[in-house]
């Protein structure tokens, strides 16, 4: 339990430092007053593993910030939910995660769609991110293969993207 408390303490204190623009420091009363204007508006992650903020898990305890105030009014929710049955925009009941216009798309107008692309067109796109790396790696931290190995993506390295060169293919790194 130790071990755990100290290795959340030290990525708190070491994710600004990788996040932040190292041309652009901070001063030590800069990040002092962050802390300060952080606690007082409820900003700082409470403790335990829900990943809430303290101004989520207990809304009373701190000012309202500007962003709700600028929340629709009543009739304005009220207008969006009458648009929302009468198209069957809202999720069905149960576990499917459907929406009823897609379960029984009879009982509602149809939708429109947005015009949709070739096979050919769709064909190209994926050689495109296959060559340029941009298709998402294994693994759960959602970079791309691009991100994870930048010198493998060149142009000039992929037969694909650097068109009629006269590179032989032993030559490549793919």
């Amino acid at each position: 339990m130790k071990l755990k408390s100290t290795l959340i303490v030290l990525s708190l204190i070491a994710a600004p430092a990788f996040a932040s623009d190292q041309g652009v420091s901070k001063t030590r009363e800069q990040v002092q007053a962050e802390l300060v204007q952080a606690i007082r508006t409820g900003d700082m992650l409470a403790s335990g593993e829900s990943g809430l903020t303290l101004k989520q898990l207990n809304p009373h305890a701190y000012p309202v910030t500007e962003s709700a105030s600028g929340a629709k009014t009543r009739e304005q929710v009220q207008a969006e939910l009458v648009q929302a049955i009468r198209t069957g925009d809202i999720m069905a009941g149960g576990e499917s995660g459907a929406k009823l216009n897609e379960l029984e798309p009879s009982r509602y107008p149809a939708v429109a769609s947005a015009p949709s692309l070739t096979r050919d067109q769709v064909k190209n796109e994926l050689a495109r991110a296959i060559s340029q790396g941009e298709l998402v790696a294994v693994g759960e931290d959602g970079r791309k293969l691009n991100e994870i190995y930048p010198d493998r993506y060149h142009a000039a390295h992929h037969p694909a993207v650097a068109g009629n060169t006269q590179e032989p293919a032993e030559q490549s790194r793919f």
